[in-house]
């Protein structure tokens, strides 16, 4: 079985980006990165983020506000970025807490700056097949990831375990984009084993550890785990197996090392492609 390291796929996502600056006339762009609390999710995806920026040559500011900020401070907050001329693209870290109310926030983002697909807009746009809109950047590093290994899409069976708007309705819609017959399964799917088995490319996002193994899995088939979870040693895990898929799995991605990388490369990407678009 071949593992699929998002490292060589963002290292190719970091030679398209160079080319994409190079219509930002020297100015480097510039990512805001909002959240709001103390959430170790999103603190850790915050310092990936930043990480990535940099190596990339790109800049990046985080905008922290305290997990009680109220629903309208946070809003007057959030306007002053979304106003802001040197912020060339957002990355709203959600969950929000609950008294803010999130989908109003949605709708306030620029569509222009939505980096990670979160605007009503840039939504339509995924499931319209408009490629000018930005796609959740995980769901967009899937096929990143599948391109890049040259992995065939076109006329594949692809199943997704998952049916978020983070991950599996976009993501079926960028693969349909890509001529593959899409299955959205999730946890409630009955015969979900059998399912995933009739896959050529099954996609793991439910954000359940290890849900699925190998008796998930078709012979030769390509696995993405898209999941991030705490396995009971502590240790990070995926929502697949990955040690059972030897011998079943043609390719897989691992956990950690797969897509999560190539998530934030793609939002490195969308950063300098709206960079280029303000020109």
């Amino acid at each position: 079985m071949i593992t699929l390291k998002g490292a060589e796929v963002s290292a190719k996502i970091k030679e398209q980006t160079a080319e994409m600056l190079k219509q930002c006339g020297g100015r480097i762009p510039k990512l805001a990165i909002v959240r709001v609390g103390e959430n170790p999710d999103d603190l850790s995806y915050e310092r990936g983020a930043v990480k990535k920026m940099a190596a990339f040559g790109l800049s990046a500011e985080v905008y922290a506000y305290p997990a009680d900020i109220g629903d309208e401070a946070f809003k007057a907050e959030f306007q002053k970025i979304n106003g802001d001329p040197e912020v060339d693209g957002i990355l709203l870290l959600r969950p929000l807490p609950k008294q803010i109310h999130e989908r109003e926030i949605e709708r306030m983002i620029d569509p222009e700056k939505d980096l990670d697909g979160i605007s009503p807009e840039n939504i339509a746009k995924v499931f319209a097949g408009d490629s000018s809109g930005y796609a959740p950047c995980t769901a967009e590093a899937v096929v990143e990831t599948l391109k890049a290994f040259e992995i065939p899409i076109s006329g594949k069976r692809a199943v997704i375990v998952g049916r978020s708007m983070v991950v599996g309705k976009p993501l079926s819609m960028l693969l349909l984009k890509e001529n593959a017959t899409v299955t959205i399964c999730h946890t409630r799917t009955v015969n979900l084993r059998e399912t995933c088995r009739n896959a050529e490319i099954l996609v793991a996002a439910a954000g359940r550890a290890k849900m699925l193994d190998k008796e998930s899995v078709g012979k030769d088939a390509v696995v993405i785990d898209v999941g991030i979870n705490v396995d009971e040693n502590g240790k990070l895990c995926g929502d697949v197996d990955f040690e059972t898929l030897e011998g079943t799995a043609s390719m897989a991605t691992p956990v950690p090392g797969g897509i999560g990388a190539v998530t934030t490369a793609v939002l490195a990407k969308h950063l300098v492609m709206a960079a280029a678009r303000k020109g």
